[in-house]
């Protein structure tokens, strides 16, 4: 384990205006925790939209040498707070600024994805409920209806019968642009990554229709399976996939990939997330613990990245990371 002191002052960025305030405090509150345990001189500091006077006055009085990024959603996981560290001239963990504007946003995923021949779900962007039900003519029943630029399940549902759509549409409205998304029948799955590896992947079990918030973050009877139950073929195959959609949407340090596999063994690419979750029930931690990496020397491997000799590449080296 690396000494604490070339980490020297480190800013913790919780908290955030997003949806998904909640659990950013949660998974600071984790992170904080195993950071101190690990002897790292942190600063935690709650981003609110009026923080930058404090961020810029704590700067300036002892400057912070890099900063641990645990926002989730607007704000701290689509390339805003990446933009204000780096005008600062912060390292930061995570993904760049462009990446996470990238990662953020559904729709952009999801038409690079088919850019460049990964398998993701048939979409329709849609404005209106009108425009709603006619896009069901072309993608079918069930349908997934989705805000395009919000994360942890926050305004999405699942459609199964045609005058459910109206109250999904405008449930999803209130967070922005709508897509609706071809309804994959089969099981959920996800893989996390870190420093470019694929770790084991998750099979997630719900009785909910879908792995929905409360499914994510409150309840009690959602399953995760590791080992997924995947031949070792078929989840080298997956994690491939993963890594593949990360990179290609600029993603980098770590994150995760959701998947829905269909009955036929299709692998299908759901969504990318730059920031995870890191609260008792989140996904990166689970994974990780399946490999043997406990919490803090998975905090001190994300913190890692921001280290001259971690450096991995990115869209840009502005955020104190170089090319390789």
């Amino acid at each position: 384990m690396r000494d604490p002191a070339v980490f020297g002052r480190v800013l913790l960025l919780l908290g955030g205006w997003s949806s998904e305030r909640v659990i950013s405090l949660k998974s600071g509150e984790t992170v904080l925790g195993a950071l101190q345990r690990a002897g790292i001189d942190v600063t935690a500091m709650d981003v609110r939209r009026d923080f930058l006077p404090e961020l810029l006055a704590a700067h300036q009085a002892k400057p912070f040498d890099r900063a641990f990024i645990i926002l989730h959603g607007r704000g701290g996981e689509d390339g805003q707070i990446q933009a204000v560290l780096e005008l600062l001239g912060i390292p930061y963990t995570g993904t760049s600024m462009g990446g996470s504007a990238i990662g953020m946003d559904k729709l952009a995923c999801k038409r690079i994805w088919r850019g460049e021949g990964l398998p993701t779900p048939p979409w329709a962007v849609v404005a209106t409920e009108i425009e709603a039900h006619r896009a069901l003519d072309s993608l079918g029943l069930p349908v997934m209806v989705k805000p395009v630029a919000e994360g942890s399940s926050v305004g999405v549902a699942k459609v199964d019968q045609p005058d459910q759509l109206a109250a999904a549409f405008r449930e999803a409205a209130r967070y922005g642009q709508v897509m609706m998304e071809r309804y994959i029948r089969g099981g959920e799955y996800t893989v996390s990554l870190l420093g470019g590896r694929a770790l084991p992947v998750i099979r997630l079990s719900t009785p909910h229709d879908f792995y929905d918030f409360d499914a994510k973050y409150l309840a009690n009877d959602t399953e995760y399976t590791i080992p997924s139950g995947l031949s070792a073929e078929e989840e080298s195959a997956m994690q491939a996939i993963a890594l593949k959609a990360f990179e290609q949407i600029g993603g980098s340090g770590w994150g995760r990939v959701d998947f829905m596999r269909d009955e036929h063994g299709q692998n299908w690419l759901i969504e990318v997330n730059t920031v995870p979750g890191m609260t008792d029930h989140s996904l990166v931690p689970m994974a990780a613990r399946a490999v043997g990496i406990e919490i803090e020397e998975l905090c001190l491997g994300i913190l890692a990245q921001t280290l001259p000799d971690e450096s991995k590449s990115t869209e840009g080296s502005a955020n104190g990371r170089e090319h390789d």
